[in-house]
Formats: C-alpha cells, sequence, structure tokens
C-alpha cells in the first residue's frame, strides 16, 4: 500500500462515543446479573415448592445441578475463540528504495566506516540474498545520515499511519472500537509512547487498553500478538490493534566493529497491522482462527542471554552486537518450543515412532538416531522468519537436522527478504502476505507462524485458515511485483 496523507481525520465526540459503549457494556452486565437472580429465584422457588409438596429428593438436585452447570460452570469451560480479522503491510515508496550499490556508495562516504567495515557489508549483503528494491528510511539520503529523535518520530509516522489507515479501511473498523492496543518497536522509546501517538491521532476512547512494547526484538511482533491474544482471553467481546515496526534510522550503527554490521547490512524498512477479534460475530470475516500458541524464553542461560546485546562498541558508538553462538542458541530454542508444539499437534502416530525411537536410542542401541516427526502432516504453511538465506538455512539445519521442510516450504520467507530486507519485528506478516498474494491459502489449511528474536525467544502459532482468501494478488506489499517470484537462482 502507498502512503497516504496524514491530514486530520472527521472529527468524533470521543466522550460522547466512551459513554455510549460504557452505557452498552454496563447494561449488558445488568441484564446476563439479572438473568442469573432471576434463575436463582426459580430455583429456590421450585425447592420450596418440592418441600411443601414431598417430592422425590431427587427433585432437590435437579434444578440446583442444571443452576450449577450453566450458570456457573459455562463461563469457565468455554473459551473464547480468537480471530484475525486482517492485517495490512506497508509498502514503502518508491523514493525510499536503495540498490545495494547505492547502499555500499553512500556508507563508504561516511566518515565511521573503513574498507574493512565496507566489505564486510558487502559480503554479509550478498550471502543473505537481499535484492534491489529494498527501502530505507529518507534519512540515509543525507552524508551522514541524519539520526535524531525528530527524525525517528517522523520515519514512525510514516510507515505506521498509512498501514494502520489501510488496517481501518480494509475492516471497517472505527477508531473508537477498539478495544486493546499494542504497539511494539525495539530500537525506539519515545515520551509520549509510541501507544499514546495512535491514540492522539485517531482520537481513541480513553478507556483504551494500551500498551507499548520496547527491546523485544525480531519476535516483538508476534510476541505482541501473544499479549493480544491472552487479553482477549480476559476482555470479551474485544478487539485488539497490534501495530509492528522497526525505525531503520534508530538502530543503524556507525561504526566498524564486524559483530554489530549485521543491522547495518539487512535490516530494512517496514510494518504492519493486525486487527483481532473474539467476538463471534466476526467469525465469518476473520481471516485466521487461533489453534495453538507456544512461547519460550532462555533468558536464563548466559550463552544465549549474551548472544544478541544492543551495546557501545570501543568508541560509544550504540550498536546490535552478534555473536557466532546465535545459530546454536537459536536451534536449541527453536527445538524446545517444536518438543511442546507437536505434542499438540501432531497425530498419535508421529508422536509413537518418537517414543520408540527415544527408547531405542536410550535403552537399545545408543548411535541409534530419534525420528524427526512430519510436520507437514498437519501443517500446510510455514511462516519463518525472513532472517537471510544463510541464517534460515542454518536455523533449518539446527532445528532437526532439516524438520523434512522443501524449498516451497521456505520460499516465502526467502522471497520476502530479496523483496523487502529483513523486516524484523514486522517480516511475518510480509511472509504470510506473499502466501496469499500466491493464492496457495485455502479454507481449512494450518499456518506455522514462528517468531524469534534476542533474549533469546521464540513464540509458535497455529492458525487455521478460516474462510477462502483471494484477491491478495493484486493489492497489499505484492502486487506489483508477486508474478516476478519465486526467484529461483536463491535456492
Amino acid at each position: 500500500m502507498e502512503p497516504v496523507s496524514n491530514g486530520p481525520l472527521p472529527k468524533v465526540t470521543t466522550t460522547t462515543f466512551s459513554s455510549i459503549t460504557l452505557l452498552s457494556k454496563h447494561l449488558h452486565s445488568t441484564l446476563m446479573e439479572l438473568a442469573r437472580v432471576s434463575a436463582l429465584l426459580l430455583l429456590i422457588s421450585i425447592q420450596v415448592l418440592s418441600l411443601l409438596r414431598k417430592w422425590n429428593p431427587i427433585i432437590h438436585l435437579l434444578p440446583l445441578s442444571c443452576f450449577f452447570l450453566f450458570f456457573l460452570l459455562k463461563p469457565l469451560l468455554i473459551k473464547p475463540h480468537i480471530y484475525i480479522v486482517d492485517f495490512s503491510c506497508f509498502k514503502p515508496p518508491n523514493f525510499c528504495r536503495i540498490p545495494i550499490s547505492c547502499f555500499l556508495e553512500n556508507a563508504s562516504m561516511i566518515k565511521p566506516f573503513d574498507k574493512q567495515g565496507i566489505d564486510f557489508m558487502a559480503k554479509l549483503i550478498k550471502s543473505s540474498g537481499l535484492g534491489e528494491t529494498t527501502h530505507l528510511s529518507p534519512s540515509f539520503s543525507y552524508i551522514p545520515p541524519i539520526s535524531n529523535l525528530q527524525e525517528h518520530i517522523k520515519e514512525f509516522h510514516m510507515v505506521i499511519f498509512p498501514v494502520m489507515q489501510d488496517l481501518l479501511s480494509k475492516t471497517n473498523l472505527c477508531p473508537r472500537k477498539i478495544d486493546i492496543l499494542i504497539v511494539n518497536c525495539s530500537s525506539l522509546c519515545s515520551s509520549p509512547s509510541l501507544s499514546s501517538i495512535i491514540i492522539n491521532k485517531y482520537k481513541i476512547r480513553d478507556d483504551i487498553k494500551s500498551f507499548n512494547v520496547s527491546g523485544m526484538g525480531c519476535s516483538a511482533g508476534i510476541l505482541s500478538i501473544h499479549l493480544a491474544i491472552n487479553l482477549l482471553k480476559v476482555h470479551k467481546n474485544s478487539n485488539a490493534v497490534v501495530l509492528s515496526t522497526e525505525i531503520t534510522s534508530a538502530g543503524w550503527y556507525a561504526g566498524n566493529d564486524k559483530s554489530k554490521l549485521l543491522v547495518n547490512s539487512i535490516f530494512r524498512m517496514g510494518g504492519a497491522a493486525i486487527l483481532l477479534t473474539n467476538k463471534e460475530g466476526s467469525r465469518n470475516i476473520s481471516k485466521y482462527r487461533l489453534l495453538h500458541a507456544v512461547r519460550i524464553n532462555r533468558a536464563f542461560d548466559d550463552r544465549a542471554y549474551n548472544s544478541t546485546v544492543r551495546e557501545e562498541d570501543e568508541n560509544g558508538a550504540l550498536g546490535v552486537s552478534v555473536t557466532h553462538d546465535l545459530v546454536k542458541v537459536v536451534g536449541e530454542t527453536v527445538r524446545t518450543n517444536i518438543a511442546i508444539l507437536g505434542s499438540f499437534i501432531l497425530p498419535l502416530s508421529e508422536k509413537f515412532k518418537v517414543r520408540v525411537s527415544m527408547f531405542r536410542k536410550r535403552f537399545i542401541r545408543k548411535s541409534a538416531e530419534v525420528y524427526v516427526p512430519d510436520f507437514k502432516r498437519v501443517i500446510q504453511h510455514f511462516v519463518m522468519p525472513a532472517s537471510g538465506r544463510t541464517m534460515v538455512w542454518s536455523w533449518i539445519r539446527e532445528i532437526g537436522k532439516g524438520l523434512k521442510l522443501g524449498n516451497i516450504d521456505t520460499e516465502a520467507s526467502l522471497m520476502t527478504l530479496r523483496r523487502f530486507g529483513n523486516q524484523s519485528s514486522s517480516s511475518s506478516w510480509y511472509v504470510l502476505a506473499y502466501l496469499e498474494a500466491k493464492e496457495r491459502m485455502k479454507k481449512g489449511d494450518k499456518v506455522w507462524q514462528l517468531g524469534i528474536g534476542s533474549g533469546p525467544k521464540c513464540i509458535s502459532f497455529v492458525w487455521e485458515c478460516n474462510r477462502p482468501i483471494v484477491g491478495e494478488s493484486s493489492k497489499g506489499p505484492w502486487a506489483d511485483c508477486i508474478d516476478e517470484y519465486p526467484v529461483h537462482s536463491l535456492y
């Protein structure tokens, strides 16, 4: 989608709308309480009548049991379904495009970088699979790049306002019907907060439950979805909007420490807006329904904790250090996550094969390999992190010697990296948008969405496609280029 004007929105009386919403919720709550009280009075009447008429004792228990089951246990037993109604991805304007040669030429003219640093970034870009159509903030058009709070906020406005507006248009959602708002950005933490910027821009009502997530790395987008899911389990009949982005002008590293140059090399501009709901009335229009969620954190392990750290170099330049342990740490973290997820979703036959192979390895033949279950028996689509060609394949090898995934299963992630670069927390939604644009998503298909970030953290979602998804090839971030992919030379 193209950026839209940041002009003022139509004025609506926030106080009046908020009062109506609160009154509606209060009325609904009052009616439910009235129903419970009426049922209790009916129960007491039946009990008194049964005592006066000297009915069978079982008559005493029957109404009491019905009351207990329908009015006490029902709220505990019935869990609300969580749906993704729709999502939008920011499509950067053409004037933000930065070809690889232009990026390296500009970097060579920036004083802190030496030849070794430029050559190292060129090597990282080449091995990652990055293409010529990625984008950076307009601040990188200047030499040296402009990096101040005002520029960071300007980039946030440039990315988030258009993508938020597009989501509201696609879902016909009034901003004042948003009950929960979560904004995530690791590199920028402003005051007022980023979530407050959104509330002010769209004049969202005063009882909004807003959250600002910072410092959570590439998994922040998926982690924010997990936060929204947990909130929707508590707050019934609610809408939640999650906004994910990373401010490239705030994450730029101006130095020659090779461990910190990865962010400069492959991280690019992007953003996404996602609408989730627990309203059953939105079931038929929603794209996906949540089936499973698994979250793992290995920050207790010092080696894992120190594998990705934001710190200053010896000259005081701030950057994100990535150690050689990262691939192994990620593999261990994802493997644990997969083991838990597999216990939920794999068929009994696959679980049995795993148990038998583990028993054989432990008690019969130590050299025997543990059976790697076939997740493709229950999962049709894989939304993996767009973290670079070398990194993706390293992770796959590490998390189960291949996981039996082929080129078609990793295509969406690699093509997203090729077209847009690594967009950190929002990249997962560009990957999902690729699958939709290729019209591979069918009703009933299962999608495994995997998020990995510093900490390290790993989050897995399994979504079920809730309705046929067609026509996405003519809109969204892939609208003008989907027919150019996949690029087979990447494999």
